[in-house]
């Protein structure tokens, strides 16, 4: 089976949704709301060249990533092994996860921590070329979008389940032992053991795709395994066959990468905005961060099964739209209470134009090349993964304001919204109804 699904394995899409449950404990845990936090702010004595620090990492893992996706992407193909790419690379991640209990509250040691950060970085993208490429195998052509709009949400709803495990149990409390657990807080003892907590959620949750989600054979007339230099040359000699046969997949891959750059700043900053802006406790955040993940997931799912109907180009520029409206009102209102729910109306489009540009693509890509494909997903997103962070950071010193960043954060919004209109969507299966 090298091409779309014909009839949905039940058992086999749950498999796949809880390696993206399981994924969460790295983005949600270690590169979001804890980790990253505890580096900068505790190893790094919370100051500017520890933020420094952190931006430059996690762009230098950008840059390996864009150089790294496509010929990944390629090989996987190639040699019918999307499965095992998925599960090395995650492996890899799972490594640098558990390596982070080793850092120790001492500025020696922010350094070897961010390493460690990004390489995970760079691992689990890679895991997610691989991932997001198995999606056909599991799906069929009329139900491609409700099955990545539940891959999103369990992502979300994971993500929901290990923040509350972390904070109750870990990070909870003002006294010397944190948490349910008793954990002591000196040294960072509590967050280093979440690094093993999350280390293990996720490699439990990877076990099912492994386990029950057979190989795909490699396309008959599939790409040949090539060497580095090989699939690059083969990369950019598809992508001008890609844009002389239809130059609107091209067209779209620029589009996402713009309009997911921002998506990812909304994550990337949101924090900072809510301590920093609207007065929201430090603690808050991570209640804040499981609620965003709910309702996150809920427009995920909702968005999967309205793609269905509609095409998956109709809702990423309904959630666009969205998104750009609540950030709008988040510049002018103020307060806890505002951030709340205009945080949460933002959040709530980011699900669906998340999983409905992972679809659209899954849609647009000929059997035996979804890997390649995606690895040019990857690659393209990284490619300006600069542009919302840069703009948001721009807007800020211009007025001396953090609130000011989030123009900066509308702009890219903005600029991929009016990049996808011209883009013509896939077509839809007779059976989506």
């Amino acid at each position: 089976m090298t091409g779309p699904a014909t009839v949905v394995d039940r058992s086999r899409v749950l498999a796949w949704g809880l390696w993206d449950w399981g994924s969460a404990a790295f983005h949600a845990v270690v590169l979001t709301f804890v980790f990253s936090v505890y580096l900068t702010d505790v190893v790094g004595d919370g100051s500017p060249a520890a933020g420094a620090a952190l931006g430059y990492a996690i762009g230098a893992a950008g840059l390996v990533i864009a150089l790294l996706a496509p010929v990944i992407g390629q090989r996987a193909d190639a040699s019918g092994r999307r499965k095992l790419s998925t599960g090395v690379w995650t492996a890899c991640t799972v490594a640098t996860m558990a390596g982070l209990f080793a850092i120790r509250d001492d500025p020696a040691y922010l350094w070897p921590g961010l390493v460690l950060l990004a390489a995970g970085s760079v691992f689990a993208e890679l895991a997610q070329v691989s991932y997001n490429a198995m999606l056909a195998q599991v799906s069929t052509p009329a139900t491609i979008g409700r099955v990545s709009g539940f891959g999103w949400a369990m992502g979300y709803v994971g993500g929901i389940v290990l923040l509350l495990v972390v904070y109750y149990g870990f990070v909870a409390g003002d006294g010397p032992a944190a948490g349910l657990a008793g954990l002591p807080r000196a040294d960072g003892f509590n967050v280093r053991v979440v690094a093993l907590v999350a280390a293990a959620w996720f490699l439990v949750f990877a076990l099912p795709l492994l386990l029950c989600v057979p190989e795909a054979p490699p396309a008959p007339d599939g790409p040949a395994r090539l060497g580095v230099l090989g699939a690059y040359r083969a990369l950019f000699a598809d992508l001008g066959a890609l844009y002389r046969e239809d130059r609107h997949t091209v067209y779209f891959l620029g589009a996402s990468a713009l309009f997911r750059d921002g998506l990812a700043a909304i994550f990337t900053v949101g924090s900072v905005l809510a301590v920093g802006v609207y007065g929201i406790g430090a603690g808050d955040v991570l209640l804040f961060g499981v609620a965003a993940n709910v309702v996150a997931a809920t427009g995920a799912v909702a968005g999967g099964r309205l793609e269905d109907r509609v095409g998956p180009k109709r809702v990423i520029v309904a959630s666009l739209l969205g998104m750009i409206a609540a950030a709008t009102v988040l510049l002018v209102v103020s307060g806890p209470l505002m951030f709340w729910v205009f945080g949460l109306a933002l959040v709530l489009f980011v699900g669906p134009a998340q999983s409905s540009s992972r679809t659209f693509l899954a849609r647009l890509a000929r059997p035996g090349r979804e890997g390649q494909l995606f690895g040019l997903y990857a690659t393209t997103g990284r490619a300006v993964s600069f542009l919302a962070p840069s703009l948001f950071g721009l807007f800020v010193s211009l007025f001396d304001a953090q609130r000011a960043g989030i123009v900066g954060i509308v702009l890219v919004l903005v600029a991929g919204l009016l990049a996808l209109w011209p883009v013509r969507p896939p077509a839809m299966s007779a059976a989506a109804g």
